[in-house]
This record gives C-alpha cells, sequence and structure tokens, in this order.
C-alpha cells in the first residue's frame, strides 16, 4: 500500500485532474453544441491529459530529487516509497497510455500530444532556471491543453481557442514574470535567471505589465470577427478591467508584497477570461 500510495501521490492526481478539465473546455469551446457525438474522443482527450501530467509530475520530481531531499523530504523519491528508476519507469507507462490515447483519436493529436510532453520536459529538466525562456515554456503549457481539446473534437483548431489560448499564454508570461519579482530573492541565490534577477524588478515589472495589456488588446478581436456571441462581453470586460489595473498597479509599486498580490488576482482574472469565452461560445 506505500508503494501505491507513494505513485499516486508522485502523479499529483488534482492537477492531472485539472489538466483533464482543461482539454475538456477546449473541446466545448470548439464544438459547444454537437460534444455528444464525439464523447469518445472527448474521454481520451481527458485522460491523455491526465495522463500526459501525471508523467510530467514524475518527471519533475525525478529530476528535483536531491532538493527534495532537503526540502520536501516527505515527497514518494526521497522517503522511499517510490525509487528513481521506478520513478521513471512510471512516467514511461503513463506517457505511453497517453500516446496512445492521443493516436486513438487522431494521428495530429498523437503530434500535438508529443510536442506538448517535449515542452513540459524541456522545461522541467533544464527550463527552470532560464528565465523568460522558462516563462514561455510554462505559458505554452498553459494554453496546449485548449488547443488539444478543439484537436479531440474537430480536428483543428477553432479561431475562438486560438485567442483563447494566446490570451492565456500573453496574461500567463505576464503572470510568471510578476512571480519572478515575488521569488527574486532566492532565485537570485539559485541562480535562476529570471528577468527580475538579471535586470531588475523594475524592467519585469514594465516587461510583465506589458504583457497583460497585450492580452487586453487581443480580446476585442474574436468579437469583432463574429466569433464569440454578445454574453462574451460582460466577463471579458471584468478581465480587461482588471488586467489594466494590475498593470498599473505593478507599475507604482513591484515590491514583492504588491507582485504577490497581483499574481493571484490575475489568476482570478484568468478564470473570468475563461468563463467569457465559455459564455460566448455557448451563448
Amino acid at each position: 500500500m506505500r508503494k501505491l500510495g507513494g505513485f499516486i501521490r508522485l502523479m499529483r492526481p488534482l492537477n492531472c485532474v485539472m489538466m483533464g478539465v482543461a482539454v475538456c473546455v477546449g473541446a466545448v469551446l470548439a464544438k459547444a453544441g454537437a460534444l455528444g457525438n464525439s464523447w469518445l474522443s472527448l474521454v481520451f482527450g481527458f485522460f491523455t491529459g491526465f495522463t500526459l501530467c501525471a508523467a510530467a509530475m514524475a518527471i519533475n520530481d525525478y529530476y528535483d530529487r536531491v532538493i527534495d531531499a532537503i526540502n520536501e523530504p516527505a515527497r514518494p523519491i526521497p522517503s522511499g516509497a517510490v525509487s528513481p528508476k521506478e520513478a521513471v519507469a512510471f512516467v514511461a507507462v503513463l506517457s505511453a497510455v497517453g500516446f496512445t490515447l492521443a493516436y486513438l483519436v487522431s494521428l495530429w493529436c498523437l503530434f500535438v500530444a508529443v510536442i506538448s510532453w517535449i515542452i513540459v520536459t524541456i522545461y522541467l529538466t533544464v527550463g527552470k532556471r532560464s528565465g523568460l525562456l522558462g516563462n514561455f515554456l510554462v505559458s505554452a503549457c498553459v494554453a496546449t491543453p485548449f488547443i488539444y481539446g478543439s484537436i479531440t473534437v474537430v480536428n483543428t483548431v477553432g479561431l475562438n481557442v486560438l485567442f483563447f489560448a494566446l490570451m492565456a499564454f500573453l496574461s500567463n508570461t505576464g503572470r510568471e514574470i510578476t512571480k519572478g519579482i515575488v521569488d527574486v530573492v532566492g532565485d537570485r541565490a539559485g541562480k535562476v535567471k529570471t528577468l527580475a534577477v538579471r535586470y531588475g524588478e523594475k524592467t519585469a515589472a514594465f516587461t510583465a505589465a506589458g504583457f497583460y495589456v497585450l492580452a487586453v488588446a487581443l480580446t476585442p478581436v474574436p468579437w469583432v470577427l463574429g466569433l464569440v456571441s454578445i454574453w462574451f462581453i460582460p466577463f471579458v470586460l471584468v478581465t480587461d478591467a482588471g488586467l489594466v489595473v494590475c498593470a498599473i498597479m505593478l507599475l507604482r509599486d513591484y515590491s514583492r508584497e504588491k507582485a504577490r498580490k497581483i499574481k493571484n488576482t490575475v489568476l482570478l482574472l484568468f478564470i473570468v477570461g475563461l468563463l467569457a469565452y465559455l459564455a460566448g461560445s455557448i451563448g
């Protein structure tokens, strides 16, 4: 039972469920009115996201096992519940299951799943300490499940899904840069090359604010192109106003305390933005 519990904790099931849900959301955005005809593809899509996320969590713990032995000794690998070799084998099994499920939907899904797996692996192994590149990789990981969800049901990326993915990419990049301001002391000690570490908190704040503004500038396009209904507007106005306020606040005060509040607020605004696209697609 200890071994089984170790593997379950290695997966971080809640994160995996959230990834599967993100795939389903992408599918709803792409084909809200006819999902009943694509239920099997949607199930495969959910579990592709679930298993590949679990593989990513296991890869993360494998590469962080030395650090976790000091900071998180109760984690499955440093605690001895799962050996490093078992963790690698677990990654292989989870990845194989995820790729098989993707293949059962389409070759295009398999291609996207493999690319996503590569992006996540690059981030977890070398990208964490690379600063802005790492921020981009994280944002790609956030945006990709929605794109994958669209592909599972329509075998292409709907324009509304693409715009949401871009908004998610831009706003999350701003959030990751803001997070670098919060973590600047520890990152500097750990030689993590964030913008805040390399160029200072002020430069990081201006760059993050720029990404928030870019995300806002993108939001009118789906409405202008007729990709979403009028129900999109109330939610997206809240998101846009919030991101603009966050950008202004960060430019005025880029202290660690303020940056921490802003990064948490941006996460909530991201959820409101998601609701905007869902309302605009279903309404």
